[in-house]
């Protein structure tokens, strides 16, 4: 029989854990009794919260900035979290920049190239610094966050949500999935989660979803079949199914979307 991973004293590293998605996966895991390094890099006033919500968790826990958008520093930023806790055994591949061409304006070179530097690049430098440490674990998991735009792109009432280089970049995730999943096998498990309109990533409590007229909003919602958007809680739900109870599944993806990429067509009777 096929145990479940154990997360007590496991070592989690979780990128762009500063607020939001990050932040509610990095202290989930604490609660599961994991050793937690959280890597941010901006938004340098929510700090004094992250670390008076991780201080209440007596877990021991490492905060680290590093640019991952400068790829020579990630290797020091894997090497920080092995020589405070000796190994690794779970990486969140949380970051991401980009979409909102309601907050961006027209599409400038400079944001295709922050997009792809920070949704896609360095996702992949980070998990090639760290799969010799997850490989050396034998039970190591990956789960790198992506983002339906990879699917639907710049259509829809998406339109104003997602831009062809923020979809282009969350299309390559999945590619990366496949591929790190053939790398890291069988001592390491590689999935993605693709969210769909979720609080603090591309739906409530961002700057961007302010800026939507509650017309676009409505046809946001009426386009996802549960009606509604995704919370933090829900992310991090499907996060520890993952790393506990998934044993025999990698190279997967599992789309949190409400049921968006199905659309709000209703099923029609039988004559």
């Amino acid at each position: 029989m096929v145990k479940i991973m154990e997360i007590k004293d496991k070592v989690a590293l979780v990128l762009g854990a500063v607020k939001g998605i990050g932040k509610g996966i990095g202290l989930a895991l604490a609660r599961e009794g994991a050793k937690v390094a959280l890597n941010y890099f901006d938004w340098e006033e929510s700090l004094d919260e992250l670390q008076q919500d991780f201080a209440g968790t007596g877990q021991d826990h490492l905060i680290i900035r590093t640019n991952l958008l400068k790829t020579d520093e990630i290797p020091g930023l894997i090497k920080n979290v092995i020589d405070r806790f000796g190994r690794l055994d779970i990486l969140i591949n949380n970051i991401e920049r980009g979409g909102w061409p309601v907050v961006h304006g027209p599409y400038v070179h400079e944001q295709w190239d922050l997009e792809m530097a920070t949704t896609l690049r360095a996702k992949r430098w980070t998990f090639e610094s760290a799969l010799p440490h997850l490989k050396a674990s034998g039970d190591g998991v990956v789960i790198n966050l992506s983002s339906i735009a990879g699917i639907v792109g710049r259509s829809g009432p998406a339109s104003y949500i997602f831009n062809e280089g923020y979809a282009a970049a969350n299309r390559g995730i999945s590619l990366l999935t496949e591929t790190w999943a053939r790398m890291g096998a069988p001592e390491v498990r590689v999935n993605e989660i693709m969210l769909g309109f979720v609080e603090t990533r591309h739906g409530v409590k961002t700057r961007g979803w302010d800026l939507l007229s509650d017309e676009q909003k409505t046809a946001l919602y009426d386009h996802t079949l549960l009606g509604r958007t995704g919370t933090i809680e829900d992310v991090v739900k499907v996060v520890i199914f993952i790393v506990k109870d998934a044993p025999f599944m990698t190279g997967s993806v599992l789309r949190l979307d409400g049921g968006y990429i199905l659309g709000g067509d209703k099923v029609a009777p039988i004559p």
